[in-house]
């Protein structure tokens, strides 16, 4: 799959590519060694408001996941820039692809890679695959209630909890909480699962690498966004979801989680995605259609050094996420013509 940049499709090549390694392969496809993405070797800069217009509508069509994050960055662009005119709507990143196939997104945020036929219908339409830029880095969370016993849960467990495959390697279906090992009031508790809809990245991501490509079981109660399925679980003591670990409250409680049974189970703190010892780590990104060789526009060139400057990467952290190195904000810049001035 060629595109613009190429190194964010690692991301989704497999669980077991950690994503420090992805970054790794990233930054040699993109010929930076790994000391200059370093923090503090190649820091990030502010943003600089430019000279002249900057205007125009900047309509975001994507990913949920990232709605909030989105409209962070938008609040931020608007400050330098008050005549932009604003639409964000999180729909999933499915409906990403094909508003930016038909023009009628600027930017489409996405929680997942975009699928081969996706592609082909960009091409298509325009004669070039679509840029599709990281922008922030994710952990996948598994989310029980404040209330829940449990200390940890493997990949095979957690697809023999959701997946009616068990492609895992699990040997039993998991119903209840005693069968994860939990005693007392617990042991005979059904768990009650929730889940997003198909047309959510995370929903995808979550089932091309927790569920091995397996199906979801049909008791998978589907919420509309990642907020409905950490708030379902938060009033639901029996609950179980996955959400991005931006959503996260104080009512429910992440659990950590292990790429196999028996290895010793991970957190979800930040050190462990940089070093790609979280098996559920993925890149967040702003997809926008970009032919090579040819220069953006001011709005979504402006838009894109604001998201990858040190402003737009602290309103990562601000909503949860990690942001980006400088090393590799910057070359993703540098692959839509949007690096340095």
């Amino acid at each position: 799959m060629q595109r613009s940049i190429t190194c964010p499709s690692l991301i989704g090549a497999r669980r077991a590519l950690p994503l420090a390694v992805v970054i790794g392969v990233c930054l040699m496809t993109l010929a930076i060694t790994p000391a200059a993405a370093a923090d503090g070797d190649q820091p990030l800069q502010p943003y600089q408001k430019v000279g002249g217009e900057v205007a125009g509508s900047l309509k975001c069509i994507g990913s949920d996941t990232m709605n909030n994050l989105v409209a962070l960055w938008v609040e931020g662009f608007k400050k330098s820039y008050p005549g932009v005119r604003e639409g964000i709507e999180g729909k999933g990143s499915a409906s990403a692809p094909p508003a930016l196939t038909e023009g009628t997104a600027t930017f489409g945020p996405m929680s997942r890679d975009w699928k081969p036929s996706e592609i082909d219908a960009f091409k298509q339409k325009h004669g070039y695959p679509p840029a599709v830029v990281p922008v922030a880095i994710d952990m996948l969370a598994v989310f029980v209630h404040k209330d829940n016993p449990l200390t940890s849960l493997s990949l095979e467990q957690v697809d023999a909890i959701f997946s009616k495959n068990r492609t895992g390697g699990g040997k039993s279906d998991i119903r209840t909480w005693g069968d994860l090992g939990l005693e007392g009031e617990w042991k005979n508790r059904p768990i009650s699962l929730y889940g997003r809809n198909a047309t959510s990245g995370t929903y995808g991501y979550f089932k091309e690498n927790a569920l091995f490509k397996g199906d979801f079981k049909p008791t998978v109660k589907e919420q509309p966004g990642s907020s409905a399925v950490v708030q379902a679980v938060a009033s639901d003591i029996a609950g179980i979801g996955y959400s991005g670990l931006g959503y996260s409250t104080a009512d429910v409680r992440a659990v950590p989680l292990s790429l196999k049974t028996g290895d010793d189970p991970v957190p979800t703190e930040a050190q462990f995605a940089y070093s790609g010892d979280y098996p559920l780590a993925r890149f967040l990104y702003l997809s926008v259609n970009h032919k090579p060789g040819s220069a953006l526009d001011p709005l979504r060139r402006e838009f894109l050094r604001y998201v990858l400057s040190a402003d737009g990467q602290a309103d990562v952290k601000k909503d949860g996420y990690l942001p980006l190195t400088g090393a590799v904000a910057k070359k993703s810049l540098d692959g839509v013509g949007a690096g340095a001035r």
